[in-house]
């Protein structure tokens, strides 16, 4: 009888590690899943970067192309600029030779002026002059020789006054012969008046033409020069910003690459582990000593990582907890898993410590801790908990929750 217990026993014994072997088997994989996904999401994340980069790369090329095509035209700008000034010398050179020709044409021309006054004047006496001798003639003409012919003592006296008479008809011509030349001095004048008060004209015309040529050439060239200039600065800009974008997605892909590095590494851990599991044995839960303070500990990491879900849910996560300190893979002590590097979010972010703190576990939540401490469990031998992703089959699905 005893034989026959032991030999029961024994076999017992060894339906229930391939039991558990056959259970861990799905584990093996569905434990790495989650990372697999990790890994997939993190390369998906790198190739947008990576085009990111590419694109801002591209733009920045562009950007550099019209900042060297804007630098050569500001350089032609200058150059031409140099030149304005050098035309800007040539005018004003033009404008005071200008001004000095206007200058020197009023003083002629105020010369003119009292030339031709002088002409009037004197046009006007040789006038009044000859035309005293007109009347003078003509009034005396018919009696003039008849006196002197009578008047006159002998022929030689006689010729005398005749000789008179062809001296007063010489000066009389002589006195018309005056006027037409100071008529015709006057009208000369007038011309030469009239040609210098044209010139003047023109003069101020092309001085006021310079004038205006001037302005027009220094305000083309500020502009253009102004223009690209703002164009050069605001293109600058855009490269400095394309720069600092260009880094940054540098540094993004660098980190990228250190988190894909390590969710390989963190991979490759967990399918380790999960082989590992998978050969390894299995306490039972009357085999585990729990110490004082697990309840409290376990109570509240439910509350960190379930306590909005159901209660079945809670015990699902605590569930996990306990399957851990039951497998030979993992730490085996409560205290020992949760705390285990890199396992439970909110011991790595500080919200248990922040909940321990305060003891924010709720009733549902420590009812669940001594369900699960007491040897129930909702997932089998599910080791890893987490919320839902493409590409996990979970064993069971329980609230926000899967488990594998």
């Amino acid at each position: 009888m005893t034989v026959v217990t032991m030999e029961m026993r024994r076999r017992s014994a060894v339906c229930l590690a391939l039991l558990l072997f056959c259970g861990a088997m799905p584990l093996s994989v569905q434990a790495t899943e989650e990372t697999r996904q990790q890994i997939r999401e993190a390369e998906q994340q790198r190739e947008e970067t990576e085009n990111r980069l590419g694109e801002t790369e591209e733009n920045l090329k562009g950007l550099n192309e019209q900042h060297d095509s804007l630098q050569g035209a500001l350089t032609t700008l200058n150059t031409e600029l140099a030149q304005v000034s050098n035309n800007l010398n040539e005018l004003e050179e033009q404008i005071a030779q200008k001004e000095e020709e206007i200058d020197d044409l009023e003083a002629d021309i105020a010369q003119v002026e009292q030339e031709l006054e002088e002409a009037i004047a004197l046009k006007d006496e040789q006038y009044a002059t000859m035309k005293r001798q007109i009347q003078f003639t003509y009034e005396r003409s018919s009696n003039l020789y008849m006196e002197l012919f009578f008047s006159s003592g002998s022929l030689s006296d006689f010729l005398n006054k005749n000789e008179y008479i062809e001296q007063l008809s010489a000066y009389q011509k002589k006195v018309l012969d005056e006027y037409k030349a100071a008529q015709a001095a006057m009208e000369q004048k007038q011309e030469e008046l009239e040609l210098a008060k044209a010139e003047q004209e023109k003069n101020r015309e092309e001085l006021s033409d310079y004038k205006v040529q001037v302005v027009a050439e220094q305000g083309r060239v500020s502009g253009l020069v102004s223009q690209t200039s703002s164009s050069l600065n605001a293109t600058a800009n855009q490269i400095s910003e394309a720069e600092a974008a260009a880094l940054a997605y540098e540094q993004q892909l660098k980190e990228q690459e250190e988190n894909l590095s390590a969710l390989r590494a963190k991979l490759a851990e967990e399918i380790r582990m999960a082989e590992l599991a998978a050969q390894s044995s299995w306490r039972d839960i009357s085999e585990v000593s729990f110490a004082e303070g697990d309840r409290y500990l376990l109570a509240n990491l439910i509350y960190c990582e379930a306590g909005g879900e159901p209660y079945v849910g809670q015990v699902a996560v605590g569930s996990v907890v306990i399957n851990r300190v039951l497998s030979s893979v993992y730490p085996d002590t409560v205290t020992g898993v949760i705390y285990q590097s890199g396992q439970f979010s909110p011991v790595a972010s500080g919200r248990l410590a922040l909940a321990l703190a305060e003891g924010r576990a709720t009733a549902s939540c420590y009812q669940a801790a001594d369900e699960v401490m007491g040897g129930t469990t909702t997932v089998s031998n599910c080791v890893y908990f987490r919320t839902p992703v493409d590409g996990i089959n979970p064993r069971y699905r329980i609230g926000g929750h899967i488990f594998y």
